[in-house]
């Protein structure tokens, strides 16, 4: 079993009131460090205020309803990620999702185009991602996704993304960007923030399939939108963890919120994630300010405790 670092108790009190607003927990298309509940009580012993559950193929509205009622004094949080499953750019969907109280929609993950590209353009026996694995195993059983897309051949949003942007914002639901490429993301970015969406949030902006430059991450922070930084990101060698920093620094702390990502089995304990994101960002020079305003107060903005 491998050995992870364990977070130092100052980390622990900077992060009292957090939200991780990124995580995957079981119930899940495959096994989990953790299950919705335990993680609850884990949140409620180390005085995390709760965090949202993000599965690539079903919304969580309504699980999280239920672990609310089980472990009182933390909040878990639904979603929507609108990949294939759930079918696709579908309006309805996120309607019905927001009115049994999701918090985020996120646009496509693994059934983003350019996720799709690089399932099908796997090695045969190459090493791949747990959700990769899953979607080659869709195929094989016969019941393979059709990419899912955002933008026509003109380079515009299509109507189906501009209806589920409409919908978010009625609800004003967060919307987050998922595994949508560079030009996919800036266009859906202004779209949410022209239909009056209050919080947009750019996915693992560093992470490979993204891999935005460092001035595309300030721009888009200039136009309205929160990068957000995923802990496993860097901790599992996909980007150097300077590589996060500077992005932090070119994009502004204000306009940066921190999650983990978290719930693999082979990764830190989900609870544990976000206190050793703050210490490897008071490691690289950070105050305890620009943490808290990242973890916390970010944090709580995205759930929605802000007023």
């Amino acid at each position: 079993m491998a050995t992870h670092p364990t977070p130092t108790d100052r980390a622990r009190r900077l992060l009292r009131g957090a939200y991780d607003m990124h995580v995957h927990i079981d119930p899940d298309f495959v096994p989990r460090i953790i299950d919705d509940v335990s993680l609850a009580r884990r949140c409620l012993e180390l005085g995390l205020a709760g965090f949202q559950m993000k599965s690539h193929y079903t919304s969580t509205a309504e699980r999280a309803r239920t672990v609310n009622a089980a472990v009182p004094g933390v909040r878990a949080i639904g979603a929507i990620v609108l990949n294939r499953a759930v079918g696709g750019m579908n309006p309805l969907a996120v309607e019905v999702a927001a009115r049994e109280g999701a918090r985020t929609v996120w646009m496509p993950t693994v059934n983003s185009t350019g996720e799709m590209e690089e399932v099908h353009s796997f090695a045969p026996g190459a090493p791949m991602p747990v959700w990769m694995k899953f979607e080659v195993s869709l195929r094989e059983a016969g019941v393979a996704a059709d990419p899912v897309a955002v933008l026509g051949a003109d380079g515009t949003l299509l109507p189906a993304v501009r209806e589920v942007l409409a919908v978010a914002a009625r609800h004003q639901l967060v919307l987050a960007t998922g595994h949508l490429a560079r030009d996919e993301i800036f266009a859906v970015v202004d779209g949410a923030l022209d239909a009056g969406i209050r919080d947009v949030v750019v996915t693992h902006p560093e992470f490979p399939s993204q891999n935005l430059s460092l001035e595309d991450q300030a721009e888009l922070a200039r136009r309205g939108a929160l990068l957000e930084r995923c802990f496993t990101t860097p901790y599992t060698g996909k980007v150097a963890w300077e590589h996060v920093y500077d992005g932090v620094r070119a994009s502004g702390v204000e306009h940066n919120v921190l999650s983990t990502d978290l719930g693999q089995v082979f990764n830190p304990p989900v609870e544990d994630g976000l206190a050793l994101f703050a210490d490897r960002f008071l490691e690289a020079g950070f105050s305890e300010e620009e943490v808290q305003h990242m973890a916390v107060t970010n944090t709580r903005r995205l759930a929605g405790e802000d007023g």
